[in-house]
């Protein structure tokens, strides 16, 4: 006998709101979840694959026990993204609809602030969050957080690859010491055992499968793809699945719309979701791919998180994530609520080791899928119209009155020519793009995009700078202390970064080309220390005559002629770096960014 949620000890109107709402019968994580919240006081930590119920499993509980006759803010959900906790705090509203007292309030960055502090001041029993826009209302005094009994850290591994860690602490110093913390994360990374170790009092925990296996409903396959046939590869995925609605997942602002401007002239109903986007924007996109105006959505990680779609068919990765934990959530944006869906990863041949760490975590194998060819495609897409034809309704009574003077201009024709016609109409575009088109599957392994005119690769985004810093794993640097590094230097609220490289005594990243002398400025003029060490930051190209590079951290700051010895306390020069970053990108990266194991 199924259970039900009834069954897991909830009240009558939480009940009767899930009924309105379609839910029928728990998942697996809300089933083991709710009896324990609504039971104990314990704090819990909660392992749940995205798109397995988890917002429901800590926030029905919540609202089951919230006392509707005390304004004051009872629990504080923080989310890492502004999508995220919309989409929390909607969901809240639609269980407590026939809890007319129960208030909640979302606050996050890129809204009047103003507004938020008047919602607040109403009192709100539930407040949901971004962790900036929370210490900020924090700071001003509009949030108070003394009387809280819940704190809820959702996408928990997010928000500590974002960089937000201080933001956590601050938080947590404005609660009691007295609650419950529900720690719920889709992958459990160290930083995420550390969290728990640092916020919780003997937690229990719950899963709802193992410890950032991937989902048994997502198959992963990955296309061999060379720099120049990345693009034609994708369009060739979308071509070869008529029905295809997806997420093509990018991994910068850049690169995102770039991709869905191309698709777009080519005739895709696409487009782009990142942060350069005002909210505005950003509410009428995701509206647009709900509603399925939109079949294909290029996305950045950070902006396609919270987003609740549950029929995706295909999840796309245009380039792999920096952060291997970064795959699992962009899977498991498919196979959601029980459907099947598929992964897919273009990689050239220098990329295609990633994957081997991901498989390891997942305890799925990748499987090599030929690119499709144009013949395949135009065979896909004929009958793919011919099945279309066929199961049409027809609606005689609106077309009864035309038939007539259809059929006698048609009379001239036969069966066999009629269909011919038809079929050529209909298809005409994709028979005259794929006449002769080459097989992708042969391209040169050589790829000439990928390699400079001395025929060395090219290890950065040309849009993108790489920067080299004198701290790694010895220093306890990980990627996200190393982001929140660059944020601390207040450089922009809009530059990106870009792949990151952490190894043991130093480490390389990328930003944005356009913020290359606003990141040197920046660490220059904060004279930035690390846990007590000096930081130094370098661009690790020449790009000036001479070789010369500009630097911060430490010297004079200008320029160094060949022979010059380093700044003290760095121990290493230009010509060391030079071979540092050589030595690094010849290696078999042994970075443990995508799982890469250093060589004994």
């Amino acid at each position: 006998m199924s259970i039900t949620f009834s069954d897991l000890g909830l009240k009558q109107p939480i009940n009767d709101a899930l009924n309105d709402l379609g839910y029928e019968k728990p998942t697996v994580i809300q089933e083991k979840a709710i009896p324990q919240i609504l039971s104990s006081s314990e704090d819990l930590k909660a392992f749940a694959q995205t798109g397995t119920g988890k917002t429901a499993a800590f926030s029905l509980p919540i609202v089951e026990l919230a006392d509707t006759d005390n304004k004051a803010t009872q629990a504080i959900i923080l989310s890492p993204t502004r999508e995220l906790a919309v989409q929390i705090g909607k969901n809240i509203e639609d269980f407590s609809k026939y809890i007319p007292n129960l208030k909640v309030v979302t606050v996050y960055g890129g809204a009047n602030i103003d507004q938020q502090i008047k919602q607040l001041k109403r009192g709100a029993q539930i407040v949901v969050g971004t962790p900036g826009r929370t210490v900020d209302l924090i700071r001003r005094r509009a949030l108070r957080l003394g009387s809280v009994k819940w704190l809820v850290l959702d996408e928990a591994d997010e928000m500590l690859n974002m960089g937000f860690k201080d933001e956590l602490d601050k938080v947590l110093e404005a609660t009691p010491d007295e609650k419950q913390t529900l720690l719920f994360s889709a992958t459990f990374p160290r930083e995420v055992e550390a969290i728990a170790s640092n916020y919780m009092t003997n937690p229990v925990e719950v899963a709802s499968g193992e410890k950032n296996q991937g989902s048994d409903n997502v198959s992963h396959e990955y296309y061999l793809v060379t720099e120049r046939t990345r693009y034609p590869a994708l369009k060739r995925v979308a071509d070869v699945n008529p029905d295809i609605y997806a997420i093509v997942f990018c991994r910068t602002r850049r690169e995102t719309q770039e991709v869905a401007d191309k698709l777009i002239q080519d005739g895709y109903n696409a487009d782009s979701l990142h942060g350069d986007l005002s909210q505005a924007q950003r509410d009428s996109v995701m509206e647009k791919f709900r509603k399925k105006n939109i079949q294909i959505l290029v996305a950045t990680d950070v902006a396609a998180r919270g987003l609740d779609v549950n029929n995706l068919t295909h999840v796309i990765n245009h380039k792999l994530p920096d952060q291997i934990e970064n795959y699992n959530h962009r899977s498991g944006r498919t196979g959601r609520a029980g459907n099947k869906g598929v992964s897919i990863a273009l990689v050239n041949k220098k990329e295609r080791y990633k994957l081997n760490p991901i498989e390891r975590i997942l305890k799925k194998k990748f499987v090599h899928t030929p690119i499709p060819t144009g013949e395949e495609i135009c065979k896909k897409q004929l009958f793919h119209l011919i099945d279309k034809v066929e199961n049409s309704e027809v609606e005689t009574g609106k077309i009864d009155p035309f038939l007539p003077s259809i059929y006698e201009k048609l009379n001239d024709f036969s069966r066999e020519e009629l269909i011919q016609k038809f079929v050529s109409l209909e298809f005409n575009s994709f028979l005259s793009y794929y006449e002769n088109a080459p097989d992708l599957n042969n391209a040169t392994s050589r790829d000439r995009d990928d390699r400079s005119s001395s025929g060395r690769r090219r290890e950065t985004n040309e849009n993108m700078s790489r920067f080299f810093i004198n701290l790694g794993r010895k220093d306890r640097l990980n990627p996200a202390k190393l982001m929140g590094l660059i944020n601390e230097q207040g450089i922009s609220k809009s530059v990106e970064i870009g792949a990151i490289d952490i190894l043991d005594t130093f480490s390389f990243f990328e930003i944005d080309k356009n913020f290359e002398n606003d990141t040197l400025d920046a660490f220059s003029a904060n004279n930035a220390e690390f846990n007590g060490r000096r930081v130094n930051v370098e661009i690790t190209k020449n790009e000036r005559k001479g070789g010369g590079r500009r630097r911060s951290g430490g010297g004079s700051g200008g320029r160094r002629r060949r022979g010059d010895s380093p700044s003290k306390g760095f121990g290493r020069n230009r010509s060391d770096r030079d071979r540092s970053e050589n030595k690094f990108q010849s290696k078999k990266q042994g970075n443990k960014q995508f799982g890469r194991r250093r060589r004994s």
